[in-house]
């Protein structure tokens, strides 16, 4: 693969802080492709030569979105669903079994179809990394299926098969918690990297939530936890007692919470997109960072609680609803997903890195959130190839 300098940057956003304080912005810069990966950054000035070269005429360049948290294997629609709550319908994690109906029945072309559509959707929007969760299946065949098409789109999946009890169980969880842990995991575990549960009223409480991770573990998998998005609970507990990557929501966290994400390193997913569409309360991002958490920003892309693909609406909602600011918004959306993923090859644009990064029809990453709704996306590039 031949070397690629990009030149003409308004700026470069590296999330390197070699490169100064904050997000290392670079101005009037010039990057390096070599191989796929970064090889240098620095002032347009100071290029080093390449095979070829590329000018993005005065626009703004930054990290490829790292988008930690999605659930995109699910056939069907529930846009019902939200009218019904933006007239005032409260939500709640039932609606889940209608998507796991709709799924059961689809074919494995539709679910293809259905993920090869919204990772393109993604891409355009600058995604390059995506973690993609199973969980509409609920049973062995369904979970597994689920993951098997994941996989053909990312290395980063999720087995989900803990997202709310199945149909079949609801008088008996405790045998439901057996299924997952037993026979569903052994058939999933080869296609997945995590493993996930929804700690919550309505779905699984403290105790089945570490069976269901603390078997993911011996069986390989890193744990991630859905936690405290519907009211205070243990959810954000169990995932500092058992090293969980992230535990994501965090919308109602009590003090101990706060203090064990920051002691723990456990990555605080925040999703603003689903505060948005179930217009609940907004995490508070700012007593996070305040504690020296670290906070990242994920879409939560679902059929239910929030259809959005978009990290550029989340950042625009992070800045606007949770306090951030667009710098610190930028980065939780870019290595904050990347530390919720326990990676340190995407999200920076450091020598050594992935070059997934985008290019934006701005001339500073701001407009992000000073232009909110606009399609700013000119390109997307992973490995140094773009994509779109």
């Amino acid at each position: 693969m031949s070397s690629v300098l990009v030149t003409g940057a308004a700026e470069i956003v590296t999330n390197d802080p070699a490169y100064g304080d904050g997000i290392g912005v670079v101005p009037s810069a010039a990057m390096l492709v070599d191989d796929g990966n970064v090889a240098w950054v620095g002032p347009q000035r100071s290029a080093p030569a390449a095979d070829e070269s590329v000018d993005i005429a005065g626009r703004s360049l930054v990290p490829g979105f790292v988008d930690s948290h999605s659930h995109l294997v699910f056939a069907g629609d529930r846009s019902e669903e939200f009218a019904a709550r933006m007239t005032g319908q409260p939500y709640s994690a039932g609606g889940i079994r209608t998507t796991v109906s709709a799924t059961r029945g689809a074919t494995d072309e539709m679910l293809i179809a259905q993920v090869a559509r919204l990772t393109s959707e993604m891409a355009r929007q600058g995604t390059t990394t995506v973690e993609i969760k199973s969980g509409y299946g609920l049973n062995v065949a369904d979970e597994r299926r689920a993951l098997a098409i994941a996989r053909r789109f990312s290395d980063e999946t999720t087995f989900l098969g803990a997202h709310i009890v199945a149909p079949e169980y609801a008088d008996d969880p405790g045998a439901y918690v057996d299924v997952v842990t037993g026979p569903m995991l052994d058939a999933c575990a080869e296609h997945a990297r995590w493993i996930d549960v929804f700690c919550e009223r309505g779905a699984f409480d403290a105790d089945q939530s570490r069976a269901v991770l603390d078997a993911g573990k011996a069986a390989g998998l890193a744990p991630r936890i859905h936690a405290n998005q519907l009211g205070h609970g243990p959810g954000v507990q169990v995932a500092c007692e058992v090293g969980a990557a992230s535990a994501d929501h965090c919308t109602y966290l009590t003090d101990a919470d706060v203090d064990g994400l920051a002691q723990t390193g456990v990555v605080a997913t925040l999703l603003p997109g689903v505060e948005f569409s179930t217009r609940s309360p907004y995490p508070d991002a700012r007593r996070l960072l305040g504690a020296g958490a670290t906070v990242a920003l994920a879409s939560d892309c679902n059929p239910g609680s929030c259809y959005t693909s978009s990290m550029a609406l989340c950042i625009a909602l992070a800045v606007r609803e949770m306090s951030m600011s667009p710098a610190e918004a930028l980065w939780s959306a870019t290595a904050g997903g990347a530390a919720a993923l326990r990676r340190d090859d995407v999200g920076t644009l450091r020598p050594g890195a992935r070059a997934d990064f985008v290019v934006l029809d701005a001339p500073s990453y701001i407009h992000l959130a000073y232009r909110p709704g606009v399609p700013l996306v000119h390109s997307t590039w992973r490995r140094g190839r773009r994509l779109q």
